[in-house]
């Protein structure tokens, strides 16, 4: 977002050059990360077709796609939601379709939506497995897949994968439990096989104007639900929670420039590029790649 200064009593809000009118859909969007991301490209004036497994109900805890439709187009944004179970292959199997039928072709894929799996390795099911990889490995694919022969007929286009720092064997000593650190093991495998799938695609198609990257967090995006079940671990350890806005800016560096291959956490990257750090409506900047995150003030 830039400002134009008219008077000294007047400033005009201008979208980013080059991002209004741009098509993105976001998975995983009807709340957390995913939710934060459609609300900052909006604000940048993209059209965003928003994707979760299902509308929800009013009233539920975290939100819902209806609601967070509605949050974006009340603030003068255009946005569509588009309910997938991306468990099902069949669900997922249009939904470029779906998102270019809305809104127009795609420009921006963010393969946010992902489940976790919480069990020792020695004890995690099949059956669980099966569905971690659908929708944490196969899905993302499977959107790629969909979105890239018009992106290459175009010449333009971003993929980002978000991905997690659970990907790595925590180092000892471990900062809460070993268990806590065992039982995200199988969650870290499937998005460790993203991270590499990430960059062979991106490497690929980097020379016909395609750029494919996978973002993390440092370790934990601050969100509400963050905040009630590792919300202890933050305040313990500062420096592993970040504000959602940090993950939410870095997202938005790597669907905007010629970046080719990335496994990187947003703090790193914003860091590297020198990017500022601004609010969701882009109308702020609330630091730099070192805001802290409030753990209280999300909570209450």
């Amino acid at each position: 977002m830039i400002y134009l200064q008219l008077s000294n009593k007047y400033t005009m809000l201008v979208a980013m050059p080059g991002l209004s009118g741009r098509v993105a859909l976001i998975t995983g969007a009807s709340r957390g990360i995913g939710r934060a991301i459609a609300r900052r490209l909006s604000s940048e004036g993209v059209a965003v077709a928003l994707s979760a497994s299902r509308p929800g109900r009013h009233g539920d805890l975290h939100g819902t796609l209806d609601e967070a439709v509605e949050e974006i187009r009340s603030r003068g944004g255009k946005a569509e939601g588009l309910p997938a179970n991306l468990v099902s292959g069949e669900e997922r199997g249009d939904l470029v379709a779906r998102a270019e039928a809305a809104l127009g072709p795609l420009d921006i894929l963010v393969n946010n939506a992902a489940m976790g799996v919480w069990a020792l390795p020695s004890e995690v099911p099949l059956a669980a497995r099966r569905k971690l990889c659908e929708v944490n490995l196969h899905a993302p694919i499977d959107l790629a897949q969909q979105a890239l022969p018009g992106m290459r007929e175009r010449r333009r286009g971003w993929i980002l994968n978000v991905g997690s720092d659970s990907a790595r064997q925590p180092t000892v000593p471990y900062r809460d439990t070993p268990e806590a650190a065992h039982v995200i093991a199988a969650y870290g495998a499937s998005k460790a096989a993203l991270a590499r799938y990430t960059e062979g695609l991106a490497h690929e198609v980097a020379g016909e104007g395609v750029y494919v990257n996978s973002l993390a967090p440092v370790a934990i995006v601050l969100t509400q639900e963050a905040a009630r079940f590792v919300g202890h671990i933050a305040r313990k350890s500062p420096d592993m929670a970040e504000p959602i806005e940090v993950m939410v800016e870095a997202a938005l560096e790597l669907v905007t420039g010629a970046h080719v291959g990335r496994v990187v956490t947003s703090r790193a990257l914003l860091h590297a590029v020198g990017r500022p750090v601004r609010s969701l409506d882009g109308k702020r900047v609330l630091g730099d790649a070192l805001l802290p995150a409030d753990v209280d003030a999300i909570t209450h």
